[in-house]
């Protein structure tokens, strides 16, 4: 009996989290809006009406993306325009095949170009590619053309209600989930940090996962970064917004120490292998870290009050106890490194308990300005600006671009879906380029990824609603199924795609059931439909003009060295002049974690390509970790700095940055083919090999210079010295590492 009530209260919460995440809010929104006129013109006995400006609202719903209120509605307004105005352009030609279909054309590309704005300017093509192609499923003449246009115009407007409504009624929601599932990605990569302590841990596979992790917080934290910050106008300094922007600085915070924080667990392990307690305690601690992260997560997704059932403090001072009896164990001559080490983890974990417990305290209490302690000023700078300038479009009108090669593979492959539905008895056509819309994205990978997962749900949800079908035959039962599938196919889709193209076949098959009697051949054609327009899908992206990511990874590569001398130089800058942290300085962090990330994503996308297309792979990879690796050192200095009262930079310091600087702008010209490899290796190598030998004696000279006659602030500042010089010395090695990687992956 008791294992039943837990099971019950587990489902019960697992209901209760699906249907208060975002997909499934999302998914009733563009329900509701196509559902409530259907039902109230069948009412009136004009269902055709009703259906029309459901089509509307389905079509209008991809473009309303999280953002700011201005921005949603002027979102949603534009992509109901477009809907409206492709499905009367398409009634009025559709007379005139000859015009028709060069007019067409050019429309497609158009709309697939906006796409170099961003991804609401996306969203908002899709929307009117989709409303292209299903309007050669239902063509007007006469007085009808313009009322259908109206009408789904109408369905546009009507969802964008429907969404204002949601909007209004949990305003703080969509934010409060997004932070949930940033805590939680953020946990998860705080757990892999622990887990790298294991003895027989598979660092390699660990690390790759954190990258992995990496790419789905950057994501994550755009999406906060576009609602919290530009949202700020319209709330005010309210609490609730106050509380999310110290969570997500905090956040941003934990993380950047985290990747700055680097050990050496080969050599930690094997110093304290006679030791295991002292390793054990940390990697608890660690993982607790991480579970009062996870904690808080569900406790926002759940919407409880938070209480910690962790007690970081405590485990704190056990590992301070730990490293007490360590040193007595261990004596005063051999464990000096040995307490040195574990005192930077101390320093570690006492930093990252100190942020977590700043997010802990948002939700237990009120959160005031002066706890924000300036840390919101200038947020708003560090977002992307939000206008279209007519150049963009311009510039990107070359097959240089991916988008301008993706807008020419759709066009094309949508005429060649056109000319296969004049040619062979297809019931409608319009099924096949609809399919084409959906499934092609620029990348090789995604495109055969959805190709599948679209052909796979199409013939599994038309199965499964003509076994329903043919046993139900009640109306209002099919119209309620049909319903339920709609919600979760739209819940799906951004989560699981197979499933999702499952529950919109089935979808799409209840409403054809309750329109014809003939539901048979529907089937039939739909699955044939579907797969022809995944294969002509799958086939263009590999024949026409194929955008192989192993050709984007040069580019995004260059961007990541770049981003990454940027950020050094703002810490070289901050270093030599001290004072407050600079917006330029947060926003060239920000750009490097972005990049960094974006490097690691085209990576990814090549992994799924054909082996053919994986082009020096291998040599990418090392790019890809040695950039990461460049971050976490550039990150580590800056957060040192940032947290201790550090002394004047020295000429040995600006020397050795500047050659690190000089180091990356080496690869980003061996990358850009704009440098002789042979004219770059012996740049002042003997110069710097002086300045590490004697970096040290330098700093010492300074600071006896500076009459700092006290043995315990000299030696406070030599350990300053020391811990500078060492990532000098791994900042310098790295990007050595990175100018002979772009050297060798220019040659092969």
């Amino acid at each position: 009996m008791c294992n039943f009530v837990n099971n019950a209260s587990r489902m019960i919460d697992q209901v209760r989290k699906f249907t208060d995440s975002t997909n499934f809010n999302n998914a009733l929104k563009v329900t509701l809006a196509s559902v409530i006129p259907v039902f109230i013109a069948s009412y009136l006995g004009h269902f055709e009406i009703g259906f029309t400006v459901a089509i509307g609202a389905f079509l209008t719903y991809p473009s309303d993306i999280p953002s700011n209120l201005k921005h949603k509605v002027n979102g949603v307004l534009v992509a109901a325009l477009i809907v409206s105005g492709c499905n009367l352009l398409v009634n009025v030609l559709h007379p005139f095949p000859y015009i028709l279909y060069p007019v067409i054309s050019v429309v497609i590309f158009f709309l697939s170009m906006i796409s170099v704005y961003g991804h609401r300017a996306n969203m908002v093509s899709f929307s009117g590619l989709l409303a292209t192609a299903l309007a050669f499923g239902h063509v007007h003449t006469g007085w009808e053309m313009f009322q259908n246009s109206g009408l789904i115009l109408l369905g546009g407007l009507f969802y964008l209600l429907i969404s204002l409504l949601f909007h209004f009624v949990r305003p703080h929601r969509y934010v409060e989930l997004q932070m949930a599932e940033c805590i939680k990605l953020t946990s998860k990569y705080l757990k892999l940090r622990g887990d790298l302590w294991n003895i027989d841990a598979d660092r390699p596979k660990i690390i790759e996962k954190q990258l992995h992790l990496q790419v789905e917080l950057n994501t994550i934290q755009e999406n906060i970064r576009e609602v919290l910050i530009r949202n700020r106008p319209d709330t005010g300094s309210s609490n609730q917004n106050r509380k999310m922007l110290l969570v997500f600085i905090s956040l941003v915070e934990i993380m950047e120490l985290a990747l700055s924080t680097s050990f050496d667990h080969s050599k930690l392990q094997e110093k304290f292998s006679g030791h295991p307690k002292v390793l054990a305690t940390y990697q608890h601690l660690a993982y607790n870290l991480a579970a009062t992260l996870k904690q808080l997560s569900k406790s926002i997704e759940n919407k409880n009050q938070y209480i910690s059932k962790h007690s970081l403090i405590k485990d704190l001072e056990n590992l301070e106890n730990v490293i007490l009896e360590y040193a007595k164990a261990t004596g005063e001559t051999e464990n000096s490194e040995g307490v040195w080490m574990l005192t930077n983890m101390v320093h570690y974990a006492e930093k990252q308990i100190e942020k977590i417990k700043v997010v802990e305290r948002a939700f237990i209490s009120a959160v005031s300005l002066q706890d924000l302690k300036g840390r919101d000023k200038d947020l708003d700078k560090l977002l992307a600006p939000q206008y279209y300038p007519w150049s963009t479009f311009r510039e990107n009108l070359s097959f240089s671009s991916t988008n301008f090669r993706h807008s020419l593979r759709l066009t094309i492959t949508i005429l060649i879906g056109f000319l296969i539905g004049a040619l062979f008895p297809l019931q409608n056509i319009y099924w096949i380029l609809l399919t084409i819309v959906v499934i092609m994205r620029p990348g090789y990978g995604l495109t055969k990824e959805r190709s599948y997962h679209r052909i796979f749900g199409t013939i599994v949800g038309g199965l499964i609603a003509f076994a329903i079908l043919s046993v139900v035959h009640n109306h209002i039962a099919i119209g309620t199924f049909a319903i339920i599938a709609m919600i979760l196919g739209f819940t799906f889709t951004a989560v699981n795609y197979k499933i999702g193209a499952t529950f919109v076949t089935i979808y799409v098959v209840f409403v054809y059931g309750l329109l014809t009697p003939d539901i048979t051949n529907v089937i039939q054609f739909r699955i044939l439909d579907t797969v022809v327009g995944g294969g002509l899908a799958f086939i263009a992206n590999y024949f026409f003009w194929p955008s192989w990511e192993f050709l984007n990874m040069r580019v995004h590569l260059k961007k990541s060295i770049e981003a990454n001398r940027n950020y050094v130089e703002q810490i070289s800058i901050f270093y030599n002049k001290k004072g407050e942290v600079t917006i330029a300085y947060r926003s060239a962090r920000k750009n490097a974690f972005i990049e960094v990330s974006n490097l690691m994503a085209s990576f990814q996308r090549m992994s799924q390509e054909p082996k053919s297309k994986q082009k020096q792979l291998p040599q990418l990879y090392k790019l890809v970790v040695l950039n990461h690796s460049m971050l976490s050192s550039s990150a580590s200095l800056g957060t040192y700095i940032q947290s201790h009262k550090t002394t004047n930079a020295s000429e040995a310091f600006n020397v050795v940055i500047k050659t690190v600087v000089r180091n990356l702008n080496d690869a980003i010209a061996v990358l850009e083919a704009k440098a002789n490899h042979s004219e770059l290796i012996p740049e002042v190598k003997e110069d710097v090999a002086l300045r590490f030998t004697e970096l040290k004696n330098i700093r010492a000279k300074e600071l006896k210079e500076s009459h700092l006659y006290d043995p315990e602030e000299f030696q406070q500042k030599m350990q300053e010295a020391q811990l500078v010089i060492e990532q000098l010395v791994w900042l310098t090695n790295l990007s050595e590492n990175i100018f002979k990687s772009s050297m060798k992956l220019q040659d092969n």
